[in-house]
């Protein structure tokens, strides 16, 4: 299988508009683990995605902002809340590389409820912070439903100076679709999408208590340093239509 390279800009046209959203504010925190850790959370035709022989669990609190659908303009209201995703990192049979979500905590019901009925993408809802003063960036978490009810998480950087991203952190962020199983069946799809390169800064993470990471199965993340911790001040992206893998 030739897997296709990980680079700063998509590789392929997503074909017509599905989605509009833009990504803001992003913190991108990450573990090296084994990647037989990960495959158990991996849809069928997928397996993990490496870089020097590990993969990576990404913990990654932003603001989602003005989701559009179809074309039409972006929604400032149901369209605009925090999210935090547990993410992974997946490649499937045609070496198309994406993102794999464990979970999805997200501070508006309602994209909550439509994602979870339509895809089948693990939304949670939560109440949810976002703070910034200066360089010091904060985020808090509070799951409310389905569960487990309560799992909270607190993150604080400190924003650095820009960094001029080498292959990890191509690798980390420079992701052109998600693979996700069909919410109806045992199918599995690839769900391009499209943005312009990621602005990325270094950041020190000056405080981090979490939950998600144990409630997504993966306790002892967060009682350890990340291996990599970067911000961006974000991205407007374009999702076209899923494809079957």
């Amino acid at each position: 299988m030739d897997v296709e390279a990980v680079t700063p800009s998509p590789s392929r046209a997503v074909g017509r508009t599905v989605f509009t959203q833009t990504w803001a504010d992003l913190t991108f925190l990450h573990w090296a683990v084994d990647p037989v850790r990960v495959q158990p959370y991996l849809p069928n035709g997928v397996r993990p995605d490496v870089i020097d022989g590990v993969s990576y669990v990404g913990l990654v609190p932003f603001r989602m902002q003005n989701i559009g659908a179809w074309g039409s303009p972006g929604l400032p209201y149901l369209g605009s809340f925090l999210e935090t995703n547990v993410r992974l990192y997946s490649v499937d049979e045609q070496g198309r590389r994406g993102v794999v979500f464990v979970s999805l905590d997200a501070s508006r019901l309602a994209p909550v409820l439509a994602a979870r009925v339509g895809p089948g993408l693990p939304y949670l809802w939560s109440r949810m912070r976002y703070r910034r003063t200066a360089d010091l960036v904060e985020y808090r978490c509070r799951r409310r439903w389905p569960g487990p009810r309560g799992a909270s998480s607190e993150i604080a950087v400190r924003v650095g100076e820009p960094v001029e991203a080498g292959p990890l952190e191509h690798f980390l962020t420079a992701r052109w679709g998600l693979h996700l199983a069909g919410a109806r069946s045992p199918r599995t799809y690839y769900w391009p999408n499209s943005h312009e390169q990621w602005p990325l800064r270094a950041a020190t993470l000056e405080h981090l208590d979490d939950e998600l990471l144990s409630a997504a199965g993966f306790a002892d993340l967060a009682e350890r340093a990340p291996s990599s911790v970067l911000f961006s001040s974000g991205v407007h992206s374009v999702f076209g239509p899923r494809l079957p893998v």
